[in-house]
């Protein structure tokens, strides 16, 4: 169903223009009229937007960056006494995604028939349960631009969390792929034409020569089997993890992971501190930011705990003996947590504690190369000396086996 642009004036006479989904123009102006609205102008969205269609307009989804950019802009623009509606007028004008530009004129259309900026925002889809939490505890305390700010600074670290971990494995992964690459050239072109030299020997080849030969057959003339191995393991790994159970069971041991286990679960403690103290600072009560907060740290085992707490809060137990009991944060957390609920700041104490893993998750980060580097080592040196035994070996022996007659 197309998107259409409209220019109106509503009962009070007042301008008014946003964007309706409708069949034709003419169920447009009959939906707008409805509302009370009298239609100046319909203009067909795609039409509308054409024009741009080549300075640098794209039509994909609303990614995180623009909801991150949207929330610095939304604080600027409401700080500095620009209404809501205008100021998503003006952002939606200057939108670069169209996309995001539908979105935003979603949200003005919500917010002309009168609901909540919270309740647009869950008609719109494109925000988190988090994210529209935190607007609403924004709307009730009249302090939006403040949650508009802390938002961003919330998205911003998680890209930039992310951008980090990438720019860590980008180098153990390519060493990995020449690994595998070499391995499969070695296995197709190098041992075959060395199997033919030996063949010449009329000799008994030497245990690891004979594996070797007989890994490197069994790959060329089932190579279709192998194939189908690897993809059904991937394809059972993903759909098991898939599965409420697999992706539990995946979570929970993730955190334990050999080298990068550690990285992990500070990174994911980091993301609770950091959202657990934003949502009690913005006025969430305790048990409601429970809810939402665990919905932001991505781990479904770390959710479920969090539920746990939830649940123990719910009874009347603190916060830190639900957080003892849930054995998932350290006792520095643990410790920050009992002074917090003392003297009443929980959300600072918190906020310093999520400071505190960030940095330790930047260093680890910065060095998780040079820790993956000597095992990739290991395997390179164990690889490199199963090759030279295998394929060395008959040679070394033929040439004994030739000095000795000589």
């Amino acid at each position: 169903m197309p998107t259409y642009a409209y220019k109106g004036r509503d009962a009070q006479g007042g301008l008014v223009q946003g964007s309706v989904d409708a069949a034709d123009p003419t169920t447009a102006a009959d939906l707008l009229i409805g509302r009370s609205i009298i239609p100046v102008d319909i203009v067909e969205e795609a039409a509308h937007r054409s024009v741009f269609a080549n300075f640098g307009l794209r039509d994909n989804k609303v990614s995180e960056e623009d909801i991150m950019f949207f929330s610095r802009q939304m604080h600027t623009l409401i700080r500095a006494g620009v209404p809501i509606l205008q100021a998503l007028a003006g952002l939606r004008d200057s939108a670069t995604n169209v996309a995001f530009a539908r979105m935003l004129g979603r949200l003005r259309e919500g917010l002309d028939s009168g609901r909540e900026l919270s309740i647009a925002m869950s008609d719109a889809g494109s925000f988190s349960a988090f994210y529209i939490s935190m607007i609403r505890v924004g709307e009730m305390t009249g302090r939006l631009d403040l949650i508009f700010m802390r938002l961003f600074e919330h998205l911003a670290f998680e890209k930039d969390m992310r951008a980090k971990i990438k720019a860590a494995l980008r180098y153990p992964t390519f060493v990995v792929i020449a690994l595998a690459a070499a391995l499969v050239v070695i296995n197709i072109m190098v041992i075959p034409a060395f199997a033919k030299v030996f063949t010449t020997f009329h000799t008994e080849l030497p245990l690891m020569t004979r594996i070797l030969i007989g890994f490197s057959n069994f790959c060329i003339n089932y190579w279709w089997a192998v194939l189908g191995g690897l993809v059904v393991v991937v394809l059972g790994l993903r759909g098991f993890v898939g599965t409420p159970a697999g992706k539990l069971f995946w979570h929970q041991h993730k955190l334990r992971l050999p080298i990068v286990g550690s990285t992990i679960n500070k990174a994911t403690l980091a993301r609770f501190s950091r959202a657990f103290s934003l949502a009690l600072s913005s006025g969430l009560p305790v048990i409601q930011a429970f809810g939402v907060v665990s919905q932001v740290v991505d781990n479904a085992w770390m959710a479920v705990k969090l539920e746990q707490m939830r649940r123990g809060v719910e009874r009347g137990e603190s916060i830190l003996r639900t957080a003892a009991a849930a054995r998932i944060f350290t006792p520095i957390v643990l410790q920050m947590i009992a002074v917090g609920e003392e003297s009443g700041s929980v959300d600072e104490l918190l906020l310093e504690i999520a400071q505190m893993y960030e940095r330790e998750v930047n260093y680890e980060l910065e060095n998780l190369s040079a820790r993956i580097e000597p095992i990739l080592i290991v395997c390179l040196g164990a690889m490199v000396l199963v090759l030279a035994l295998g394929i060395f070996l008959p040679i070394w022996d033929l040439s004994s086996a030739m000095l000795g007659k000589h």
